[in-house]
């Protein structure tokens, strides 16, 4: 039997080491997310979700990458730094990984393979950018960009995956979130 996505190991940005399974029960937002993207502000509206619905069981969950044009260059304790004193940060947040190419991390490869398909804004005005930049991704189930969303339930099954331009704060986004807690 396989590893379930709630066991894969991963480090916090102190370095601690930890899995999905330290949120056992709680409905959880896994974001990729970098300090020097067009996307960046979005640290507001998670920030302001986390804290809107996490009593009631949600818990934000940060992935620095800096797969996307370098955009995380930084340090992990450069990161910590930028994301507390910018943005008030107090989401947990992992150590820089990788979520796309040969070194993915087995988390975003299982994230990836439980949801392949990414719901997308119908106009595809986002994705129809990078690819005029030269920057579309291989696979149609890759990670698209910084900031793209995955929302577990609270028994760990992914139940939805949300392009990078979906605000934290988007419908779509808050009415899963809403239903899964």
């Amino acid at each position: 039997m396989s590893q379930s996505i709630t066991q894969i190991p991963f480090n916090k940005l102190d370095g601690t080491p930890t899995s999905l399974e330290e949120f056992s029960g709680s409905v959880v937002l896994i974001v990729n997310v970098a300090s020097k993207c067009g996307l960046t502000p979005q640290y507001e509206q998670l920030v302001e979700l986390y804290h809107q619905y996490k009593d009631k069981g949600l818990v934000v969950l940060g992935f620095p990458a800096n797969n996307f044009a370098s955009q995380e260059p930084g340090s992990n304790s450069e990161i910590a730094t930028f994301c507390s004193a910018t943005y008030g940060v107090d989401f947990p947040m992992a150590e820089k990984i990788s979520v796309n190419g040969a070194d993915r991390h087995p988390l975003y490869q299982a994230l990836i393979a439980a949801k392949p398909d990414t719901l997308r804004n119908p106009d595809m005005s986002f994705e129809k950018r990078l690819k005029d930049k030269g920057l579309g991704v291989e696979n149609e189930s890759d990670i698209t960009w910084n900031f793209e969303k995955f929302l577990l339930s609270t028994d760990g099954q992914v139940i939805g995956r949300f392009a990078p331009d979906i605000e934290p704060t988007d419908q779509r986004i808050t009415s899963t979130i809403e239903k899964a807690l």
